[in-house]
């Protein structure tokens, strides 16, 4: 989630990239695009570190007492204009964050904490669906589309967030990066007719990320891909399931341009956990929370978030 989980190695690299999308996921309903309009709301995040592991996924000796915490909280939007484009719809949408991160790294160091802003995060999106809306059983609900729709995107992270590299703490404790990540995006959402409850929503959004160079580092993350997948049931005014990320680096780390040894910290990392969101439809609004911890995790920081948000249609 722009939510990185310390999906980078930090006993070498410490650079902390984020990967694209919204803090707390593009999981439920990710490819669809709701009707024309502004639409706004506010989140608030905390995650904390539970180790730090290798490649081998095994913990790292020297940061075996070493411990993260990070609370996040800002707004975000998405524009809808009343135009169509090839038959779809056309989206803007972009967060920027303020937040506290605390924690040491090594054995003996001393806990610090850094508060800043993070990186924005911007998105462009063309959306179609293939299927039809059709009503909930509850009259207090918001209709549901059923079928399959489609989404491709691109987005990118700018680097001007709150940056600190005196030292490694320091740079790791930063709520911005310092690098520019430029993500192109695809999206797949199918609504089953009603089957156990009133529809099963299967989807999934994937991020291909693409980083450049660190300029007081001058470390370079090697290109990484992050799925965001949901798979869920709405009933009623609720919508209920299991939300999951997955991420993989396909290339290697460098650093002043040499691959860094011995595996180039190619990072592999598996999340899970339940997610529910709430119509408000009479409040023109939606609440949503979510809970996620490791379930794999290799040259990167098992980890736990948990995030809530509201937005609405102004």
């Amino acid at each position: 989630m722009a939510a990185s989980l310390w999906l980078n190695n930090p006993a070498v690299a410490l650079e902390g990239p984020t990967v694209a999308g919204p803090i707390g996921g593009s999981d439920m309903s990710s490819a669809v695009l709701p009707p024309p309009g502004l639409y706004g709301g506010l989140f608030a995040a905390a995650s904390g570190t539970l180790d730090f592991h290798d490649g081998e996924g095994h913990t790292v000796p020297a940061l075996r007492d070493a411990h993260l915490r990070k609370q996040q909280f800002g707004p975000f939007f998405l524009y809808v204009p009343d135009v169509k484009v090839l038959g779809g719809a056309v989206g803007v949408s972009g967060f920027v964050a303020a937040g506290n991160q605390c924690g040491s790294l090594f054995i003996g160091q001393d806990n610090e904490c850094e508060q800043g802003l993070g990186d924005p995060y911007l998105e462009v999106d063309w959306s179609r669906s293939f299927g039809f809306v059709r009503p909930s059983r509850d009259p207090g609900a918001y209709p549901i589309l059923q079928g399959l729709s489609v989404l491709f995107g691109f987005g990118t992270v700018f680097p001007s967030g709150t940056y600190d590299d005196d030292d490694r703490l320091e740079q790791v404790l930063s709520m911005g990066t310092n690098i520019w990540d430029f993500a192109l995006t695809v999206a797949l959402t199918y609504t089953t007719a009603p089957i156990l409850a009133e529809g099963t929503e299967f989807s999934a959004k994937l991020y291909w990320n693409q980083y450049l160079e660190n300029p007081a580092s001058h470390h370079w993350t090697g290109d990484v891909m992050n799925v965001d997948f949901a798979i869920t049931e709405h009933i009623g005014r609720f919508q209920v399931g299991v939300s999951g990320f997955y991420g993989w680096q396909a290339d290697d780390d460098e650093l002043f341009g040499v691959p860094i040894e011995p595996d180039g910290l190619r990072a592999t990392a598996l999340v899970l956990g339940p997610v529910v969101k709430y119509d408000l439809p009479e409040y023109s609004s939606v609440l949503k929370a979510k809970f996620q911890t490791n379930a794999i995790a290799t040259n990167a920081t098992p980890a736990w978030v948990t995030v809530v948000a509201w937005s609405k249609k102004f």
